[in-house]
């Protein structure tokens, strides 16, 4: 038998792999593998103290692929904020209004769910 520690999206497992060829037994494992302790998650970025009223939420589950707009900065109505992720494809996330970035509470890379809060405007 050979031990090993595995990783399953982010969580770990203790296993022992028996070799094949070897010479086998008929006794029932010793002991069945048990989870390692998980790891924290990477939080979220908080919103700035000086979050917006207008809030950007997702449309759907996806990944952020790239923030395109920064804190500060002016949009009109239609601006692509930030670009997401789902099935696939690539959906450009605009600004529902003229406005200013109060905050992007999303990183690149992050996954989001269908109503997460991505970023909202003054």
């Amino acid at each position: 038998m050979k031990n090993y520690r595995i990783t399953v999206n982010g969580n770990e497992y203790d296993v022992a792999v028996e070799e094949v060829g070897a010479s086998t037994s008929t006794s029932a494992p010793k002991a069945a593998p048990k989870a390692a302790p998980k790891k924290a998650a990477k939080a979220a970025p908080k919103a700035s103290a000086g979050a917006g009223s207008v809030k950007v939420s997702s449309p759907m589950p996806g990944k952020i692929l790239s923030v395109k707009k920064n804190v500060g900065d002016s949009v009109s109505k239609g601006d692509t904020i930030l670009v997401l992720e789902a099935m696939k494809m690539e959906n450009d996330i605009v600004a529902p209004e003229d406005g200013t970035i109060a905050s992007i509470d999303v990183n690149e890379g992050a996954s989001v769910e269908a109503g997460a809060v991505l970023a909202t405007l003054n």
